[in-house]
């Protein structure tokens, strides 16, 4: 039998599963009556937790306190709490940075040492790549998410990418943290449309508004709806390009921001791009590495045949098998060759 303290540390462990437990089912677990399970719930009530009686089962479950108690977390939690501590101070969100190193450090005094090892690998081993993304409130974060859950209408003051301000109105959907951003996906009311909101330049006026019915999310997913968003919705130059593979074999080809795939039959897709440029916007073509072919807008084509021009000169001349010099640039070439412009050269259709 389990000696009194080593008994209450196995029965909070129990309880913290979040499941119903019977005094009968606790006793034979412990292997002790149930008086004695009677007498260890309330030890565990004098120091704080939160144990409450089941109606009609006789039985016990751990429910939430006025103040948080101490946890007991077994070796994979810890692990994995740690490394999320470790995560959120170095993360974008302020506010958080400095709480999470506090927690970290409570949690580290305590690890033993196998695990404390597990953690500082993890640490070493990792490298964040790329610059850090705009510094977003955790209390902005907090009172989206807070309207998103009640479906209460929200209220901010935002500024675009062009630098104008204005006051929307919204019914919040979701928080989507995506690559280095956060963004709110929202139905704007003055609008009667799906909008996309950075949340690093919006400043929300509290309190919510009403409460709204849910509607369905748009594009039947969020991050579906975000990604043809980011890949097109502000961009100067946009284009839909046909790629002749099925839609899933390309969606693992495109990194998220890139462009949205969206199906059109068992063996093509149509991907939606954007860019500041036509000339970025054909290296995006080429990069998803698959037949493509693009039929406008005209300066896309344009920017698709110079860059296969280009990409063709910066290869070596082959050897003419006589050991005469090859042709000079610019000289006459055959039909289908570099610059002939004959079908088949990138920007006649197929890239």
């Amino acid at each position: 039998m389990l000696k009194a303290p080593a008994r209450l540390l196995k029965l909070l462990s129990l309880l913290q599963t979040h499941r119903h437990w019977s005094g009968a089912e606790l006793a034979d677990r412990l292997g002790v009556t149930v008086r004695t399970i009677l007498r260890d719930v309330d030890r565990l009530r004098e120091l704080g937790y939160p144990v409450d009686a089941v109606q009609g089962t006789a039985g016990y479950r751990l429910g939430a306190g006025a103040a948080l108690p101490p946890l007991l977390l077994d070796d994979d939690e810890a692990v994995a709490v740690a490394i999320g501590l470790r995560t959120a101070a170095a993360s974008s969100v302020t506010g958080i940075d400095e709480t999470a190193l506090r927690a970290l450090t409570k949690l580290e005094r305590v690890l033993p040492a196998r695990l404390r090892h597990r953690v500082t690998t993890v640490q070493h081993a990792t490298v964040r790549a790329g610059a850090p993304g705009p510094t977003v409130d955790a209390d902005v974060l907090v009172a989206i998410s807070d309207a998103c859950h009640r479906r209460e209408r929200l209220r901010f003051d935002y500024t675009d990418h062009h630098g104008a301000r204005s006051v929307r109105l919204v019914e919040p959907q979701a928080l989507v943290n995506w690559g280095r951003h956060w963004y709110l996906v929202a139905w704007d009311t003055d609008r009667a449309d799906w909008r996309s909101f950075r949340v690093d330049r919006l400043h929300p006026r509290i309190p919510t508004g009403p409460r709204f019915a849910r509607r369905d999310p748009p594009d039947g997913d969020v991050t579906a709806y975000l990604a043809r968003q980011l890949s097109a919705g502000v961009w100067a130059v946009r284009a839909t390009v046909t790629v002749h593979r099925p839609a899933a074999v390309v969606a693992e080809r495109i990194w998220p921001g890139m462009g949205a795939v969206e199906p059109v039959g068992p063996d093509s897709c149509l991907v939606h791009l954007g860019a500041d440029t036509a000339a970025d916007l054909a290296w995006m073509v080429a990069v998803i590495g698959l037949d493509v072919t693009v039929t406008g807008p005209p300066e896309l084509v344009d920017a698709v045949r110079a860059l296969g021009d280009r990409c063709r000169r910066a290869l070596a001349p082959p050897a003419d098998r006589s050991g005469e010099a090859p042709a000079p640039a610019g000289g006459s070439s055959p039909a289908g060759s570099p610059g002939s412009g004959e079908a088949g050269s990138p920007g006649s259709g197929a890239g």
